[in-house]
């Protein structure tokens, strides 16, 4: 583990490094002259202001500092990609011997320059990307008909607490309401790790006990929704009208039953709560009712079988940014979308999240309301 740590936050230290060392060149190509030393305690109060913000600061600069690193976060993603495409070009221009020794500084300020005015308009981009909110629809068929047709609006990823979240979560509450569903499945990560990040949890309270359908508002938690503050999580839920569900079943009208599952890996711990075994939260749904579980993790929908007909889970958020889909894609069975195994197997439906996490940026992927239509 320690080894692990080691080399995660050498690959960090040397990428920021890098980052910095080529955008100097690039500034001082330009003007000359410029302080190095000056240049570097401006350079490390941006690129540290996200572990900064974390810091017990007053509420305005934390604030500040905070949508900052945030913000940075993702520039230093693009920022790094594209100052090593340009490093490749100019590597290739070299084997080529298109860049002679005399043109070759012009050619890498150029270069240099592009990688970061695209890394600039990609983050900007992200940004506005990010406060969007799409509708997505799926119609289910399950083996055993239900009396009467079923609409749930399911969502995830709120991260409460993280920049913009509470604006984004005005339009959420607009689009479930608009879609007039029978039940509101929110499923983990309502919150941030940490309840007081929240800017107007009164506010958003409001918002959450307006979401309006025929049988209410279901929840259960993800890994972010534990720790410290897990007692003023839940209280938060409870003033909201949402029923949260701690490994926990709820028969719905006698038409279907809905299983909430804590996470399996809760950062903090859930304090006395506990994951049980499958079969154990399962045991008190009544035959022939179908059974939904809410599982955040969709590493876990290998524990589902035969007894289950839907599981809805969120947790990868698509990657929220490229690249990120091509590694949840081969990190998890389904990382979004609709799945099923075979026609013995549950059906499964995965969000990528009406939130954004760590960073407010979206790039080939989206924040959605999910409406399931169940027959």
């Amino acid at each position: 583990m320690a080894i692990a740590f080691c080399i995660v936050m050498g690959i960090f230290t040397g990428s920021f490094f890098y980052i910095g060392r080529r955008a100097y060149q690039v500034i001082n190509f330009r003007f000359g002259n410029i302080n190095v030393a000056i240049y570097t305690v401006l350079y490390l109060a941006i690129a540290l202001s996200f572990f900064l913000g974390r810091l017990p600061l007053p509420e305005l600069p934390k604030k500040a500092i905070s949508a900052i690193g945030s913000i940075w976060m993702g520039l230093f993603v693009y920022l790094l990609l594209l100052f090593f495409l340009a490093d490749l070009v100019v590597a290739a221009g070299k084997i080529a011997k298109i860049a002679t020794q005399e043109s070759l500084p012009k050619i890498q300020y150029s270069t240099r320059l592009w990688a970061i005015l695209l890394a600039c308009l990609t983050t900007c981009f992200g940004l506005y990307n990010a406060t969007q909110v799409r509708f997505v629809s799926y119609e289910i068929h399950l083996k055993n008909p239900l009396s009467k047709e079923l609409k749930i609006a399911f969502i995830a990823d709120l991260h409460l607490g993280d920049t913009q979240s509470e604006n984004r979560l005005e339009k959420v509450t607009k689009l479930v309401n608009e879609a007039g569903p029978d039940l509101v499945a929110i499923v983990g990560d309502i919150f941030t790790d940490d309840y007081y990040r929240i800017k107007d949890a009164g506010k958003a309270e409001t918002l959450i006990a307006g979401l309006d359908s025929t049988y209410g508002t279901f929840a259960c938690l993800g890994n972010h929704d534990a720790g410290k503050t897990l007692a003023e999580m839940m209280d938060f839920l409870l003033r909201s009208n949402v029923r949260l569900l701690n490994d926990e079943i709820a028969i719905i009208e006698g038409v279907i039953s809905i299983i909430g599952r804590l996470d399996s890996s809760p950062i903090g711990g859930f304090g006395e709560l506990s994951r049980s075994e499958s079969i154990q939260a399962l045991a008190g749904s009544p035959n022939g009712l179908p059974v939904i579980v809410m599982d955040h993790n969709p590493a876990n929908i290998s524990q589902y079988a035969q007894g289950v007909d839907l599981v809805l889970a969120g947790h990868t958020h698509r990657g929220q940014i490229f690249p990120g889909s091509m590694f949840t894609s081969r990190m998890f069975t389904v990382d979004y979308g609709y799945y099923q195994e075979n026609s013995s197997s549950p059906h499964i439906v995965v969000t990528s999240g009406a939130g954004t996490w760590m960073m407010p940026i979206r790039l080939g992927t989206f924040n959605e309301v999910v409406l399931i239509t169940l027959h």
